[in-house]
């Protein structure tokens, strides 16, 4: 498996997020494995950013504390400008008319 330190530092920044959001929210950590429906144990792996976590464990967090449209955004075409600008640079230089 490839390991990346940037896919690692922005595992554990959302682990630590969606642990600071749980506690904003006063949700105890049964509670939260409970309506996620995890273990404690592999609550505590999500909010330390274990990339072995399933990213739908990740995601029933994410709707857990209200944030799940931040993860049905996230590479919205709207949000992908590269995407976008590699689709622009396949126009057809001119049109034409079939008749």
């Amino acid at each position: 498996m490839m390991r990346s330190f940037r896919v690692e530092r922005a595992l554990q920044k959302l682990g630590a997020d969606i642990r600071d959001a749980r506690k904003r929210r006063r949700i105890t950590v049964a509670l939260m494995a409970e309506r996620i429906g995890v273990t404690r144990v592999t609550l505590a792996k999500i909010e330390k950013g274990d990339p072995k976590v399933s990213m739908g464990s990740y995601a029933l967090a994410l709707y857990v504390l209200g944030k799940i449209d931040e993860l049905e955004k996230l590479i919205d075409r709207t949000n992908d400008p590269l995407g976008l600008d590699m689709m622009d640079e396949r126009l057809p230089k001119r049109i034409r008319v079939v008749q």
